[in-house]
């Protein structure tokens, strides 16, 4: 009687997770349709694709995009694309929001960034930043060559741009992530944010999702070769 008391208690608890066994697993985390806008944005942004860039920004705000934030996409990705691309895809942003606008259709501007200390220590905050999303303190054989390579990644990128709070770290990530999936040719570049994406909290079940989503909104090809570096970043 008394262990057939221990055993229904037991049952009992692991069915409350007390035990480390929830009665139910959690459910995967999964890529929200405003993080796919962002994604969709990015590939064609950093493509020069503005035809396929339009119907990208109006998923986009559809999906709870504040203008701001919508424009902050395009100024973060000037560091991975160029200036020439990031102009563009302001400009198709601008187009959108007047035929949106013509339309009935009133797009919430949203908040400004919050201000900074000019006399702030960007490469103090950059060098902190740039160490958690990576993992580990940068080094390497480029920058030993070009050092102010990495002071311009600490000083302007991870801090004047990722210090911007109108995008999160995962935000930011995954439109660096669809950017770089959609120039192609930089997989070094796409394997570093594959990892800083999960360093920043994205899961690896999101970026999957990602991946499937560049194959089926920009190319087969875009997507192969992404879920290609994903699989070999998740293999480690």
């Amino acid at each position: 009687m008394f262990k057939k008391t221990i055993i229904i208690s037991c049952l009992a608890l692991c069915s409350l997770g007390i035990f480390g066994s929830p009665a139910q697993a959690a459910e995967p985390e999964t890529l929200s349709p405003r993080n796919a806008g962002i994604a969709t944005m990015a590939a064609f942004t950093a493509q020069g694709d503005l035809d396929s860039l339009r119907p990208a920004i109006n998923q986009a705000l559809d999906s709870g995009l504040t203008v701001n934030e919508a424009k902050e996409v395009m100024l973060h990705l000037y560091a991975y694309c160029g200036f020439p691309r990031c102009l563009n895809g302001l400009n198709t942003l601008i187009s959108v929001l007047e035929e949106r606008q013509a339309a009935g259709i009133s797009d919430p501007v949203g908040r400004e960034p919050s201000p900074v200390d000019p006399n702030r220590d960007r490469l103090a905050i950059g060098t902190k930043i740039q160490t958690e999303l990576v993992g580990r303190p940068v080094s390497g054989k480029t920058y030993d060559f070009a050092p102010f390579a990495n002071t311009l990644l600490r000083e302007h990128l991870f801090c004047d741009l990722f210090e911007r709070d109108l995008l999160t770290f995962q935000e930011r990530e995954i439109a660096t992530v669809s950017a770089l999936a959609g120039i192609g040719n930089v997989n070094n570049q796409l394997t570093g944010h594959f990892r800083c994406s999960m360093n920043a909290g994205v899961s690896p079940e999101e970026l999957r999702e990602l991946v499937a989503l560049l194959s089926e909104k920009v190319s087969k090809k875009t997507g192969a070769n992404a879920k290609n570096v994903l699989d070999k970043v998740l293999q480690k």
